[in-house]
């Protein structure tokens, strides 16, 4: 007599309940790393067809980042811990001795105003995402600090406890115009 040995079958019936709560546990437990990011908004459409004028020369500082993580301001290679400084006083020039409320030394390679100030932000393609971001935090905080002391100046009060209208008043003073070409 021949014995005929079925093959034995694996019940695959709790197989999904299995992968279910394997893919619940991995859900649960993984955590997503969140990205450095920066926050901008997009300049406003030009009502007319002057806004493409181009700046001279001295109202532009530009500040490039080569592939070796180097910052070069203006040709001339500086330190990190030296952007806010120069950033500040190239903003707060006062070239053309327009404005009334800037402390700076009106030097002729630097800005008019600091409505005619443009930061222009190059990068490499190997450059560092990490200093990209810090610089464009460095750049910001020269910003906020000249805001701050106009803030100060004006209206004796720290830029958080201004009004609308004051705090659009500080803005026009400052106005934060940052290009980043590519």
């Amino acid at each position: 007599m021949r014995h005929h040995r079925n093959s034995e079958k694996v019940n695959a019936g709790s197989m999904a309940d299995i992968a279910f709560l394997l893919l619940i546990f991995f859900l649960v437990t993984t955590t997503i790393s969140i990205d450095a990011g920066i926050n901008r908004n997009l300049p406003a459409l030009c009502p007319t067809n002057d806004c493409a004028t181009p700046a001279t020369e001295h109202n532009v500082l530009r500040i490039i980042l080569n592939d070796d993580n180097e910052i070069l301001m203006n040709n001339e290679l500086v330190s990190f811990r030296e952007i806010n400084n120069l950033v500040s006083d190239f903003v707060n020039n006062n070239g053309d001795k327009s404005c009334n409320y800037c402390s700076g030394k009106q030097l002729s390679t630097a800005s008019e105003n600091p409505q005619k100030a443009i930061v222009v932000l190059e990068h490499d393609r190997q450059t560092s995402y990490e200093l990209f971001i810090q610089l464009q935090n460095e750049i910001n905080k020269a910003y906020a600090k000249l805001r701050n002391e106009y803030s100060q100046n004006k209206f004796q009060k720290s830029i958080q406890e201004l009004s609308s209208s004051e705090l659009q008043d500080v803005k026009h003073a400052y106005p934060i115009n940052i290009s980043e070409p590519k």
